[in-house]
């Protein structure tokens, strides 16, 4: 009989827990979601149509479970599979969240300039435009939250982008026109207002006859570079 003692055995790790499919999605994870959706339209593995009705369903959803299902079979960037959720927080493309304020004032963002992924809109009593006709995008989806109280947004964006909207105003207006038309361009920029209007009006809508150009070839060129 060996009596030799041996050392026990180190019990196996346990794996990393993921986070639970019945917590509730913050933002951070509905931008990561849509980044990944951004990716896989630009990549052609998902047509505008799917794009769109995931989108649509992106903001609908509560849990991160319901989150998952929407890129459980779509590569994250870099290349790794998109699930779980809960992966490590990446910096966004475009740089830090611009903020444009009016309070008893007037502002704009128009011209040649470059968005970033984020941008956040706040009118108290003031106006402000935020005009994306002639905007360079560096990135598939942007996304402008805006709270107006007493005052008026208005968000501009080229006639072939698409737009979305999800808000609501309280003796307010919060309207998004041109949702949902066939002749968007699957290949260019997606664009989602999120807003609150109180006493105040939230408007975003396509500008006839500006149209964004060349965006297919310029994602092309940074897929392959």
């Amino acid at each position: 009989m060996d009596l030799e003692k041996h050392p026990a055995a180190a019990p196996a790790p346990a794996p990393a827990a993921s986070a639970p499919a019945g917590l509730r999605a913050s933002d951070a994870d509905r931008d990561r979601i849509a980044q990944i959706l951004g990716d896989a339209v630009a990549e052609g593995r998902l047509t505008a149509e799917e794009h769109s009705d995931r989108l649509d369903t992106l903001y609908a959803v509560k849990t991160v479970g319901e989150l998952e299902a929407l890129v459980r079979d779509l590569p994250a960037p870099g290349g790794v599979h998109a699930s779980p959720v809960y992966a490590a927080p990446s910096s966004a493309p475009g740089g830090p969240a611009e903020t444009i304020v009016a309070v008893c004032s007037s502002s704009a963002r128009k011209g040649r300039w470059r968005p970033g992924a984020q941008t956040r809109a706040i009118s108290v009593m003031g106006d402000i435009t935020i005009d994306l006709t002639e905007a360079v995008f560096e990135q598939q989806v942007t996304e402008i939250n805006v709270t107006c109280v007493l005052g008026n947004v208005e968000v501009l964006v080229p006639e072939n982008v698409t737009l979305r909207g999800y808000g609501s105003g309280v003796l307010g207006n919060f309207e998004v026109r041109g949702e949902g038309r066939g002749e968007s361009d699957p290949q260019a920029p997606v664009v989602i207002v999120r807003g609150f209007a109180l006493l105040g009006n939230i408007e975003a809508r396509p500008k006839l006859g500006a149209r964004l150009v060349d965006l297919a070839r310029k994602l092309r060129k940074r897929l392959d570079g």
